[in-house]
Formats: C-alpha cells, structure tokens, sequence
C-alpha cells in the first residue's frame, strides 16, 4: 500500500510540475476561454494538497511507528504508549489538514482563529468529552491501573483492554468488551485486583458436632500445600474461626496470583470436601436440644 502511496504521490508531482510550467505558455493564447485558467489553477492545488496529503499521511505513520518502536524498546508502559500514539496521530491529522488548506490560500492563521472560535463553541456544547480527556491524562499521569490489569471501578469488573483518549475498554469476566466514559472511571474507587503480587483466598469449612477441630485443620493445611498455583510465601493457613449451632467452623485462606485466584478457589472448596469425605466426617447440621417441660 505504501508503494502505490508512493508512485501516487509521484505521478501527482510530476503532473502538478508540468502544469505549472507549461500554464504561462498556454494562457497566452487568445483562443483559451476565460474558464481554462480557473480550471488549471484549481486543478493543479488540488493536485498539489492530493500529494501533500499522502506524503502527510505516509509521514505520520511513521512518525507514530517510531514511537512505538522507541517507547517499546524503553520498556515505557503499554497503557501509556497507546495513549501517546492516539495523542499525536490526532494533533499530527490536524496539522496535516492545516497544510493543505493552505495549499489552497486558506490563510492559517485566519484558520487557526475559526479552530480556535470551533473549539470554544464545542468546548461549551461538549464539555463531557473534554471532561473525559482531562480524566485520560490524569489516569495516565496517576497510573491506578495498565493495560491487563483486572479492576473494578463504575460497576465494571473485567481486566483493561485499553486506555482511550476519552473511553476505555474493560474486558468482562464474561467475555463482554464495555466502554466506561475516563471520567466515571477517574471520579469512582478503583480496585485493582492485579497491582500487588497476589491475593488472599478465604472461606469457611464447617465442621459437624464431634470433630476434632485441630485434626481437621492439619488435613487440610498439608493438603493446601499441595495444590497448584497457591504460593508458599505467605504460607497458607487453617484456623479456627467461630462456634455456630453446627458445631465448629474453619477458617481456611490461602494467597496466590490474581490469575489464578477462581483456580486457587474451587481447588480449595474440592479439597475440603476430599479431605473430609476420606476422614469420614459426619455431615453438619444443626444440633438442637429440646427440654421437656
């Protein structure tokens, strides 16, 4: 594609050059109705903003390649390469259409001053969307959350896809792509499951009435130790954690990567069922006693 742009951009040059070399000759002659003139002048800047516009485009492309590659090879974080990527194909857009309206004798100042009148007036009309910017650069600036962490933040729950200039794009756990508005995202909590090393696992493990609760709590520490993904350090633990009506109640926790944590989870309520089963714990159920009066 870039050698057609290329080859374009080429035949345009050439053609433009010839007309205007050839326009002084050929308007001389009496005979060309008055129209010809407009017509070559209008043709040849529409030729000439045909190939500053291609050469633009070829040159902000790699503009923005290059500072893919560069930031990539700093090891600059991805959230934020893809924002400055988006940043500066925007304000090069803009300076590429500028060059061209001056091709055809659009003064750029007088056009900055309508941008800058349009600006105000949108501003105005749009001030949601410059919120939303503002809050872009702020999360970036800030950084609560990367490209691949799994947040919860405005009711969404699913890992970061991408950080836009105005929205971004959460992945659900369910496999839907949502796209929170960055000012809902920057005035609401955020909770960032993946920002520290890992995460605790807890849950309860009911013990029936006649159980011996420290024997029940060295099965399923020695079986907590054997099971994938649960870390070491902090070493898991098995403890007792309250009386109810059933009898005793376990507290048994875990840590392991934000990854694996549903992993870690159901692995854990397996195990507590296994290790109960193969010890031949009694099911629990409410011991009730009843007075006779």
């Amino acid at each position: 594609m870039e050698i057609n742009n290329i080859i374009l951009v080429m035949l345009c040059i050439v053609v433009f050059y010839k007309v205007c070399s050839e326009k002084k000759s050929f308007l001389k002659n009496p005979k060309i109705p008055k129209i010809i003139p407009l017509v070559l002048d209008i043709g040849g800047k529409l030729l000439g903003a045909i190939a500053l516009w291609i050469v633009g485009r070829i040159i902000i492309g790699a503009v923005r390649r290059l500072i893919r590659r560069t930031s990539e090879a700093r090891h600059v974080d991805a959230t934020l390469i893809r924002y400055l990527d988006s940043v500066v194909g925007v304000l090069l857009q803009i300076l590429l259409i500028i060059a061209v309206l001056g091709v055809f004798g659009i003064q750029t100042t007088t056009f900055a001053g309508l941008l800058a009148a349009a600006g105000v007036a949108i501003g105005m009309a749009w001030s949601g969307l410059l919120a939303n910017f503002a809050a872009g650069v702020f999360l970036i600036l800030f950084s609560p959350f990367k490209v691949g962490d799994r947040i919860s933040a405005a009711g969404v729950l699913g890992a970061v896809h991408e950080l836009g200039l105005f929205v971004t794009a959460i992945d659900t756990d369910d496999g839907i792509r949502v796209y929170v508005a960055n000012n809902k995202l920057f005035a609401d909590n955020i909770v960032n499951f993946s920002m520290n090393p890992f995460r605790r696992v807890d849950m309860g493990a009911q013990l029936a009435h006649g159980v011996n609760p420290v024997e029940a709590a060295n099965l399923l520490k020695k079986r907590l130790a054997e099971l994938p993904n649960v870390l070491q350090s902090p070493a898991p633990m098995v403890e007792i954690d309250k009386f109810n009506m059933a009898g005793t109640v376990l507290l048994v926790r875990a840590y392991t990567h934000d990854r694996s944590y549903w992993d870690v989870y159901f692995a854990m309520t397996k195990a507590i069922a296994d290790e109960f089963t193969k010890a031949g714990y009694p099911t629990p159920a409410e011991h009730q006693v009843h007075l006779n009066k």
